[in-house]
């Protein structure tokens, strides 16, 4: 059924499509399912080079296993702040996750970097990412330091002893300066290829090319960056719930 949980023949056939080369939105049509299903459930489950039917499809039934006991646990869900449709956070939550994923990030740390994203407070402690992603601390140590070593969170001391994991409202801002960094990187070295090949052979002028294009592209990503920095730090201005 469209609108279901996708089934196990239906993961049968990702499988099946992921292997003989067909594109996400090729295989979704194929299943009449949204793309943004069929790229969910692989990016989730391994990636389109590790992805296996049997195994999804029971990482599936684990994953809705361990939410029962917390739903059973208070009769029903917590509340959203702000009135909002906690299936449509859920899913918007996936898809976030999805394209993280996409971007290179790990699976775990797409999760983990989506609940800072997405919490009110921009910060969570580790027995809030524990409790929401239903993992060890140890995998969440883990995930933070890897996100730390990318710029993308920060750790401060709570009240008493207690660590909170920081998502700056300037990340994404940090993110580019990273992308900047690695491109330059990228042109030294395609520089460097270039005296070293000879800029006058076919091999040299096409590494001074390259140097070029993303010397072009560094400098350009760092201008657009500073200018726009401010729009991250723009607060919205939140009216009180049942007010017009």
């Amino acid at each position: 059924m469209p609108g279901g949980r996708l089934t196990q023949p239906e993961r049968r056939q990702i499988a099946q499509g992921l292997a003989d080369g067909l594109a996400y939105a090729e295989i979704a049509r194929g299943l009449g399912r949204p793309t943004s299903t069929v790229t969910r459930e692989v990016m989730r489950n391994g990636g389109p080079t590790a992805y296996r039917a049997d195994l999804a499809h029971r990482a599936t039934e684990r994953r809705a296993h361990r939410r029962k006991p917390a739903g059973a646990q208070g009769g029903q869900e917590a509340p959203q702040p702000y009135g909002r449709d906690p299936d449509a956070v859920r899913d918007y939550e996936e898809r976030f996750t999805t394209v993280m994923m996409q971007s290179g990030l790990p699976g775990t740390m797409a999760r983990v970097l989506t609940c800072l994203v997405t919490a009110d407070t921009g910060s969570l402690t580790a027995a809030d990412l524990v409790r929401r992603l239903q993992v060890s601390p140890a995998t969440i140590s883990k995930s933070i330091a890897f996100l730390e070593s990318q710029t993308l969170v920060r750790r401060e001391r709570g009240d008493g002893r207690r660590e909170r994991y920081v998502v700056d409202d300037d990340v994404w801002y940090q993110s580019m300066l990273a992308s900047v960094r690695s491109l330059t990187q990228q042109v030294e070295i395609a520089k460097e290829g270039a005296g070293v090949l000879g800029p006058a052979t076919p091999a040299g002028a096409r590494l001074e090319n390259i140097a070029r294009f993303l010397d072009f592209v560094a400098e350009s990503l760092a201008r657009a960056a500073d200018q726009a920095r401010e729009v991250l730090n723009t607060k919205p201005a939140f009216r009180p719930s049942g007010q017009d």
